[in-house]
């Protein structure tokens, strides 16, 4: 099927996806989703304030999009009275706030973009397309490693525009896990975790791909940049996500009740060794970077405590670098949840919990009918998987594409036909792509 953008939206998209990699040599990549975000915002003002053409009549922006921009704003609420409160001055206050526009209000302004005519067949077929243009690239990059390149090549000098570090505007060739010393890579990420969400988040896109000879290798891009990433919570999220997505999808079928009921039997005969086996699943877990788990753990009990003694409403509205104790790791970082208690407070908090569930909740029951739902609620799994590791503001110039998913499938009306992994067409009463 050939796919190509039709109108000025679907164009932004195309190109910010499928020149993702040029971007990236250029160390323009950080840049370029903010840009897209606020373009297509004044995209659709536009389409909302001109005289209706036809296609403009059919924009109806859901109430969990709503939802989504009502707690952005909230979030930037909050952050500007955090810094009120501990006085950082003006400079300090522009900056955090431009930096509000690059990461949370990307949340809103991508879901609410879904609104858009865009199209989600072109969407998973420029997610594709990055996947296969990562599966054919991958073998350089192995090939750098073991010929013993420099592992980074250059910073782009667009870093003087400001960002959270230097990773993101450096093109590097490959890494090295501090706790083993094998190699892992990064590709188009800052970090080998960061890759692995992005990974996660375009494999469940990429299953709507209609075409099967491009989903297949799409399909293996994906899972390649997992597996090269490194990231023990990247292996994990990919089965965990398909399987919770397969079962929320099916919760109108009695086989679940009936499969549900016997399992708990099962867990209550058995609860024993499998606590016993959970627990050594997750000292192994973080045995294989014990020094990243420590660091993770010290940094979210210094942000709870901190956040409950000092700024338990609107937070301190500022990262701040941790002690030698966490490697000089910024306070909150490594953790959607702690960041927000201690930078934002319980506000910040709150900002994200309503429309995330309120959004889960639509989608859980829009995917009972609809492929394309299933899809969005699996990313939105990956994002809710995702924040308990890693910061999502920091991402989401990164998995923007997830977020436009999750708008598209929270679009009023029907959703758009899509096939699933076989190449079948998908009904109400088909079953989910991930069976």
């Amino acid at each position: 099927m050939y796919l190509r953008p039709e109108n000025l939206e679907e164009r932004l998209v195309w190109v910010a996806l499928v020149g993702t990699w040029g971007f990236y040599l250029l160390g323009a990549l950080y840049l370029v989703a903010p840009v897209i975000g606020w373009l297509l915002c004044l995209c659709l003002v536009a389409r909302l304030w001109r005289p209706r053409t036809p296609a403009d009549s059919a924009i109806r922006i859901s109430g969990a999009s709503w939802a989504w921009v009502a707690g952005m704003l909230l979030m930037l609420l909050a952050l500007l009275f955090g810094l009120t409160d501990f006085m950082v001055g003006t400079g300090k206050t522009i900056k955090s706030t431009i930096g509000w526009g690059k990461g949370w209000a990307l949340m809103a302004l991508f879901i609410v973009a879904g609104s858009l005519p865009i199209r989600a067949a072109l969407l998973s077929r420029a997610v594709s397309l990055l996947c296969i243009q990562t599966l054919l690239l991958l073998p350089l990059f192995v090939a750098a490693w073991a010929v013993g390149l420099p592992a980074d090549l250059y910073v782009s000098p667009l870093q003087v525009v400001g960002g959270p570090g230097p990773e993101f505007f450096t093109v590097t060739l490959y890494g090295t896990n501090p706790d083993t010393g094998l190699p892992r890579w990064r590709l188009f990420t800052p970090w080998g975790p960061a890759l692995g969400f992005v990974a996660n988040v375009c494999f469940f896109i990429v299953l709507r791909e209609p075409e099967r000879r491009l989903r297949l290798p799409a399909l293996a891009g994906a899972v390649a940049m997992v597996v090269v990433s490194g990231s023990r919570l990247g292996l994990l999220c990919l089965p965990a996500v398909a399987l919770a997505g397969y079962a929320l999808s099916q919760l109108g079928r009695p086989w679940l009740h009936y499969t549900g009921g016997f399992t708990s039997l099962l867990l209550g005969i058995f609860a024993a060794p499998l606590i016993s086996t959970f627990e050594d699943a997750r000292m192994a877990f973080h045995a294989a970077r014990p020094e990243s788990s420590r660091v993770r753990a010290a940094l979210g009990r210094i942000a709870v405590d901190r956040w409950s003694n000092e700024a338990p409403v609107f937070g301190h509205g500022m990262v701040e670098r941790g002690s030698h104790l966490v490697e000089f790791m910024p306070i909150g970082s490594h953790h959607t949840w702690f960041g927000l208690l201690f930078v934002k407070g319980i506000v910040g908090v709150l900002a994200l919990v309503l429309p995330l569930c309120w959004t889960a909740l639509t989608l859980v029951r829009r995917a009972q009918g609809s492929a394309w739902a299933r899809t969005a609620l699996c990313v939105l799994l990956v994002l809710v998987f995702y924040s308990f590791g890693e910061n999502l503001e920091v991402l989401a110039y990164l998995f923007w594409p997830g977020l436009l998913a999750i708008g598209i499938a929270l679009r009023p009306g029907p959703l758009p036909a899509q096939t699933d992994i076989l190449h079948t067409p998908i009904s109400g009463e088909a079953s989910c792509a991930l069976a």
